[in-house]
């Protein structure tokens, strides 16, 4: 018996072809125009379910993935719950690691989608609810002693090429459907690069001229170059005071810092004057969106993702009570 029209197998065909939202009301007295995706709309609230779907698919179609085995993955929150979806639907058990310094919200997803959270002291001196390299690296560690012990699978977002090919192939292909190519720019903050390097291969592939910027945390640029002065930074999931194994500077025409104040000012601002409820890193994607569309001549269109939902920060100070 054929599905009816519109009716998905599963949950995880819901993943990607998510809306973009041009943020008029925040750009009305600027010459440039922002289009924003909203990658909150996926299943999992955020745009890790792209590359949590596309790396299990791969490991399944390569043998790394037997049916009924374990799936391990270090995490910030959000790779772990599109990974938490995926392996529900698929029956696989999933183990993710994560920092106790991540948001309270982002474990509890992951443990109400039947995922088991291996939480990992933060290092001395690290602030709760804010990741640093120090605490990244105790992370995993621990992520290396579960793989061997159990021998499972490791989706490995770091070093996995299907990271970067999901937004390559899939979110860059999208951003320039729903622009019609019209694009100038592309903003966006890197957490493992596969995000930002997918894209702006694509984006290059299709006009080398589209500039593609880096958003970094204002206390750890280093990918600009320029020390490391606050790796406590709130800007979760990005900016982790280390150049990422996929990163290639190739690709990269600018790099932007913002500061943890405006990343959270730009937040709050987009949830009030454009109805958008986002976490802490879209608002330092908007807050340098913002800065390149005031310098920008007239017209000029800069394309920048709402990586995850607002809902995921309730327990911390981005949204006052």
């Amino acid at each position: 018996m054929s599905e009816p029209t519109g009716v998905l197998l599963s949950v995880l065909g819901a993943i990607g072809s998510t809306p973009m939202v041009a943020l008029d009301r925040l750009t009305k007295s600027l010459p440039g125009r922002i289009y924003l995706k909203l990658e909150f709309f996926n299943p999992g609230y955020s745009i890790k379910d792209r590359i949590a779907l596309r790396i299990i698919e791969h490991a399944e179609r390569d043998g790394r993935l037997k049916p009924g085995g374990t799936v391990v993955e270090l995490t910030s929150g959000n790779t772990g719950t599109g990974l938490a979806v995926v392996c529900a639907v698929k029956g696989y058990r999933l183990i993710a690691v994560m920092s106790e310094g991540n948001s309270v919200e982002r474990r509890r997803m992951l443990k109400a989608l039947g995922a088991q959270v291996e939480l990992v002291p933060q290092a001395v001196g690290s602030l709760p609810g804010q990741v640093s390299g120090q605490d990244l690296a105790l992370v995993e560690d621990r992520t290396h002693e579960l793989v061997e012990q159990l021998g499972a699978f490791r989706a490995d977002q770091f070093h996995n090429p299907s990271n970067v090919s999901a937004h390559q192939f899939g979110t860059a292909a999208e951003i320039i459907e729903q622009t019609r190519g019209q694009i100038d720019a592309f903003v966006g903050t890197v957490g493992t690069a596969g995000t930002f390097m997918g894209i702006a291969r694509a984006l290059k592939a299709h006009n080398s001229a589209i500039r593609c910027i880096v958003v970094e945390p204002a206390g750890a640029p280093i990918l600009a170059g320029q020390p490391v002065t606050n790796p406590a930074h709130k800007i979760q999931g990005a900016g982790y005071g280390m150049i990422p194994p996929q990163w290639d500077a190739a690709f990269c025409d600018d790099y932007l810092a913002v500061s943890d104040e405006d990343a959270i000012a730009t937040t709050r601002k987009l949830a009030g004057d454009e109805g958008i409820f986002a976490g802490f890193s879209t608002g330092a994607n908007v807050a340098a969106a913002l800065s390149v569309a005031r310098q920008s001549p007239p017209g000029y269109v800069i394309v920048t993702t709402a990586n995850d939902s607002g809902l995921k920060y309730l327990s911390t100070d981005l949204f006052p009570e």
